[in-house]
């Protein structure tokens, strides 16, 4: 299907990030999915390339391109011709904004040079053990002393937990309020701050994914962002473009898929005759192909509502859940018509399928996702029900 949504300039930006991609990062995914972890080099030559923190403003080396279509094409490319766990759109969209919008000037002159560059990896730290997609539910502990401020607690689940150089932490500053939280950068070396071990897990072989624990961190005013008692609202003001993330990531990962699924059943024969012949095996990748393209034209039309200033928390929601609900289909379809190959870890439909499981559960689970869809149709159980 055409895509309207490019120009030339993405087209001409595409088949740089296309080349880089595949020239130094592919050959080396292998590697470090048996690591559990990529090299830090990866982003170091990121960096080099201009595809980190591109939003950034040129005084601090950034390019000043804050056009999201740049960074889906960085999305896509890491996806198809790298890997899904190498986030680096994590690092430059999901937390970066964080420090560059909310960030005093000194930590943007000290951060976003090395930021850019991909010598500071960055991660954000919300998830505990007692707090996942209701960060409400957040106990880690922020109290002023004087004008700085002492951390304690601990995060887990927390991407790019080993490699990350500077992490932006949710921590609790108004005792007994659930929306009082603050924002807090903690950097690597600070006394007090040390992270647990890499995380084994099903998928995303190439993320580190680690346990951080605080005691007594001192985080000074400079490293504070924005109203440290206002980081619940500063997280919402974030969250539509972390799930449109979420959600480019989805339906390219499920794009991919279908690609190398489509070439499988041309090759592979049964009762001497190719796969892809079998009405059955015709049929699944007509609805595959069709619901691909329905819900990539959903994603491309959230981009630019997203570039328009116009992309609201309902929508982003409305994204991440379709999107992901149709990676999830059509990897278990995939897999099906790999037939006994797709079960085998050789095949990159086998890893593709258990990476795709925590799509459904992070920047939001499914189920959260359609509790914000249902209350913006007027359907709050809250409301609804009344006192009682």
């Amino acid at each position: 299907m055409q895509r309207l949504i490019f120009e030339e300039e993405h087209t001409m930006f595409r088949d740089s990030v296309r080349r880089f991609m595949q020239t130094e990062i592919e050959p080396h995914v292998e590697a470090w999915r048996e690591a559990g972890i990529c090299d830090k080099s990866a982003f170091l030559k990121a960096g080099k390339q201009g595809l980190l923190c591109m939003w950034a403003d040129e005084k601090y080396g950034g390019l000043g391109m804050t056009d999201f279509r740049f960074e889906q094409v960085v999305i896509e490319e890491t996806i198809r011709h790298g890997d899904i766990g190498l986030f680096l759109s994590l690092h430059s969209r999901l937390v970066g904004p964080y420090i560059g919008t909310l960030g005093s000037e000194a930590l943007k002159q000290r951060l976003l040079p090395r930021m850019i560059s991909g010598e500071t990896i960055l991660g954000v730290a919300m998830s505990e053990p007692s707090a996942g997609s209701d960060i409400s539910g957040i106990k880690s502990r922020a109290v002023r002393d004087g004008e700085d401020w002492i951390i304690n607690g601990s995060k887990t689940y927390i991407s790019n937990g080993i490699n990350g150089g500077a992490f932006v932490v949710a921590a609790r500053s108004v005792p007994g309020k659930p929306h009082g939280l603050g924002l807090f950068v903690v950097e690597e070396g600070m006394p007090g701050f040390s992270r647990g071990r890499n995380l084994s897990k099903m998928g995303l072989k190439t993320q580190d994914t680690a346990e951080l624990f605080f005691e007594n961190v001192r985080v000074p005013a400079e490293n504070v962002l924005g109203d440290p008692e206002k980081g619940f609202y500063q997280l919402m003001h974030f969250l539509a473009e972390e799930r449109l993330i979420s959600a480019c990531q989805a339906i390219t990962h499920a794009q991919v898929a279908f690609d190398i699924t489509l070439d499988y059943i041309l090759e592979r024969k049964a009762f001497g005759r190719p796969i892809g012949a079998f009405q059955n095996s015709r049929f699944k990748m007509a609805e595959m192909r069709t619901a691909l393209d329905v819900t990539q034209t959903f994603m491309d039309q959230c981009v630019l509502l997203h570039n328009a200033g116009q992309l609201s928390a309902e929508l982003a929601a409305e994204a991440k859940f379709h999107a992901t609900e149709v990676e999830s289909k059509v990897m278990d379809e995939c897999v099906q018509l790999h037939g006994g190959a797709g079960y085998m870890s050789e095949y990159r439909i086998s890893h593709m399928f258990t990476d795709a499981r925590v799509s459904r559960i992070y920047a939001g689970s499914t189920e959260i996702m359609k509790e914000i869809i249902a209350r913006s149709i007027g359907l709050d159980e809250r409301k609804l029900m009344g006192p009682h």
